[in-house]
This record gives structure tokens, C-alpha cells and sequence, in this order.
């Protein structure tokens, strides 16, 4: 018999608030978490604005040690493993003294350790080859944030990383689903984390997708379905779920936020239309429509919908996706909302992220507003209502929610949550 998936803990890593009260109070205010950065300015940056979480030396030491922190620099396991343990303790749970054989996690990179990799190659310029520390392989391996996490919660079942650049996040928490669906795991830690900085960023302001429009505004520059969107801003974090069987949850009377009904994952194979930085349309609507089959759901009864949305070029073509499978327009259409208006684009992070923002909505009853959408796009206005697009928190019974994400290479991911009932 297939397992039904609940959310009993959440944590998050992100540039407009670090743990989860922090966060929730930032969404519910429309609090932008974007900077300008003086150093991406030195570097000759177009884009010198972006969404980094801030994180002191101590609040560090409340999770690392001191001999884990020696020549430690890769801000995404750093990011991934504080909200991974976040989750972990608001679910609930105990760090294992002992492997857990029934707890695992799928957590997601896109680049891991890039200061790290950075700091070893000019070692290695340098012929000092002996100095390159013991922690290098550890920081800089692709799988490097789950190592972290299943060493500091001891997790026995499933340890992996996916990686699929933006679906990274939203991915890992259908992966997880599947295993405790299918009762090869009581529970998985799920999510997905990004690096930051120059050496992250500086191929996307290379490719000129990054807006350079708003390094003296910078909380107006992530502009989601804007009509004066000109790129998005990148940002940087993690976001961190514990997924579990209902069985289990119940059993030890957790708190549970929502459930999760089931989702999709497929790719567009860079046909019809979908090139390594462009979604393929027709792929898009297969995912959603199988994620809505999968979740057993129809498109009438999707209350609101968090999603891509990059403030690029391609949002109105999402909505028009959206609008599609749904076959649903005008006053019809479900509400949607773009964290990444006050976070920036999280890359590889941004799905997780987002599902915590999506998921505190369910549980809480409201939807956060999608900011610097005052002048909204044409192309999009013609599709749906002004209203849809909240510029306000707003109180609202959601029952279902459809969060997707869409990568480079032509990946997507789409997963529906539910407000919990017995």
C-alpha cells in the first residue's frame, strides 16, 4: 500500500531572513533581501546587485565546530547543512546517536565549494601542492551537502545530491516523496542549497541575463512579471523540508504543515522550441498536467500557484503554460505570486526555498505579495486579471498549491502540496 507524504519540519537560509520566523515575517512584509555589492562593481559587473543571506561568525559556531569551521568556504553546504538541521529540530527530531536506517536526505547543489575549488587551484599554481588542506575534497565534491548533513544528523537510509540547476530543489522533494511513498524510508530531509558570489554569478552576467538597471534601487530590481523587468537578480541560500509518512508522523503526534499529494519531473529534451537556457513549452504543460494526474487533482480545484517566473522574457510564456493545462482564464485563473521579487534567483536553491515560502502560505492561510509588479507586463495582463497577481499580503483559505521550477537544459519540475486534513 502507498505511503500518503507530509511536511513536518521546515528551515531556511535566505537573503531576506535566516531561520524560520525571520522568513515568514520578511514574505508577509514584502521585505526584499537584494544588496548592492561594491566588490561585484570592482570586478567590472553589469549586474552588481544580488540576494545574500547574512550569517555571523556565531551564529555559525551554533552549528559547526570549531575544527569543522578551519578553512571552511563553501557558503552553499554552509547555507544547506544550517537549514537541513533547522528542518530536522522543527520536525521534531533528535540528532541520531546511531544510524538511522529509517531517515535519509536527497539534497541538492548546483556548484559546491567554488571558493573553496578557487583557493585550491591557485595552490596548485603555487606548487604547494601538501597545503592543500584535508577539508578540500569534502568542500568542493558534488555530494558534499548531504555528506555533511547524514554525518551531523546520522542519517542511515538514502544520502545523496541531485543536480539539476533551477528544478534542483523542487526535484529533490519529489525524490524524496517517491522513496517514502514507495516505504523505503519512514523520512527524508529534502532540499537544495547555492553558492554565491563572483564566481558563481559572473557566467550569467557574462551571458547578460542579469538586469544592470537597479544597482542604485536594488530592492526594485528583481521585477517578476513587471512590464520594466530587464533580467533577473541573482540570490543565493537554501531550503530544507522534512518529508514523512503519515504513519510515522502521527505516531509521535508531529506537527504536521501540509501534505504532499505528488509531482513531476521530465525534460524537453532541447527540442520543439527548449535550447540549454530556454524551456521547451510543450515539455512544461507535460510536467504540470502529470503532476496534476499524479496528485490526483484538477485544475479548478489549484487555489494559487508559486511560480518560475524569472523577470525575463519568458514569464508571460509560463503563464500562457500555466493557463493551458489549467484551461482555466481570466477571473478563473488561480492567484500566483515570484518569491524571487524579494529574494532574487536562488539558481540552484530556488526551488526549496520557495516550496518553504509556498508551504508557510498553506499552513498559514495567506499569500505573499508578489513586489515591483506595479506596472505589470502587457503580454501578461492579457492573459489573466490584474488582481491574480497579489501586490499586498493577502489573507486567503488556500487548499492546494502548485509550485514549479524550470532549469537550464531544459528540466522541470512541478510538485502540489495540500493543506493537511485528517
Amino acid at each position: 500500500m502507498e505511503k500518503r507524504v507530509v511536511i513536518t519540519g521546515l528551515g531556511v537560509v535566505a537573503p531576506n531572513g535566516v531561520g524560520l520566523s525571520a522568513f515568514e515575517e520578511a514574505i508577509k512584509a514584502g521585505q526584499s533581501g537584494i544588496q548592492f555589492y561594491p566588490h561585484l562593481k570592482e570586478l567590472g559587473f553589469s549586474c552588481c546587485i544580488g540576494g545574500m543571506p547574512e550569517i555571523s561568525e556565531e551564529l555559525k559556531r551554533q552549528y559547526f565546530s570549531e575544527l569543522q569551521l578551519k578553512d571552511f568556504k563553501s557558503s552553499g553546504i554552509l547555507y544547506g547543512c544550517m537549514a537541513g538541521i533547522d528542518a530536522w529540530k522543527d520536525a521534531g527530531l533528535e540528532i541520531n546517536e546511531q544510524a538511522d536506517y529509517d531517515s535519509g536526505t536527497v539534497f541538492g547543489a548546483g556548484t559546491s565549494g567554488v571558493e573553496k575549488f578557487r583557493e585550491a587551484i591557485y595552490k596548485l599554481d603555487d606548487k604547494k601542492v601538501r597545503r592543500l588542506g584535508s577539508t578540500v575534497v569534502a568542500q568542493t565534491m558534488a555530494s558534499g551537502v548531504s555528506a555533511y548533513l547524514g554525518g551531523m544528523i546520522g542519517l542511515g537510509n538514502q544520502v545523496t545530491t541531485n543536480s539539476s540547476a533551477c528544478t534542483t530543489g523542487t526535484e529533490a522533494i519529489i525524490m524524496g516523496y517517491d522513496r517514502i511513498k514507495a516505504g523505503k524510508a519512514k523520512r527524508m530531509l529534502v532540499g537544495s542549497c547555492s553558492d554565491d558570489g563572483a564566481y558563481v554569478w559572473g557566467g550569467f552576467d557574462a551571458m547578460r541575463v542579469l538586469t544592470y538597471k537597479h544597482n542604485d534601487s536594488p530592492e526594485k530590481g528583481s521585477r517578476p512579471m513587471s512590464a520594466s523587468a530587464s533580467g533577473f537578480v541573482p540570490g543565493s541560500g537554501a531550503g530544507a523540508l522534512v518529508l514523512e509518512s503519515l504513519e510515522s508522523a502521527l505516531a509521535r503526534k508531529a506537527t504536521i504543515y501540509a501534505e504532499v499529494l505528488g509531482g513531476e519531473v521530465n525534460s524537453g529534451g532541447q527540442r520543439n522550441g527548449g535550447t540549454m537556457t530556454a524551456p521547451n513549452s510543450e515539455a512544461v504543460q507535460e510536467c504540470i498536467k502529470r503532476a496534476m494526474e499524479n496528485a490526483g487533482v484538477k485544475g479548478s480545484e489549484i487555489d494559487t500557484i508559486n511560480g518560475h517566473l524569472t523577470a525575463t522574457i519568458k514569464d508571460a510564456t509560463e503563464i500562457e503554460n500555466w493557463q493551458a493545462v489549467l484551461g482555466l482564464k481570466g477571473k478563473s485563473f488561480p492567484y500566483i505570486n515570484s518569491l524571487k521579487s524579494m529574494v532574487g534567483h536562488g539558481l540552484s536553491a530556488a526551488g526549496s526555498i520557495e516550496s518553504v515560502a509556498s508551504i508557510l502560505q498553506l499552513k498559514g492561510g495567506y499569500i505573499f505579495p508578489n513586489i515591483n509588479c506595479e506596472d505589470l507586463n502587457e503580454d501578461i495582463a492579457a492573459l489573466i486579471p490584474k488582481d491574480k497577481i497579489p501586490l499586498r499580503l493577502m489573507s486567503q483559505d488556500i487548499k492546494v498549491l502548485a509550485k514549479a521550477s524550470f532549469g537550464f537544459g531544459d528540466v522541470n519540475g512541478c510538485v502540489i502540496f495540500k493543506k493537511y486534513e485528517e
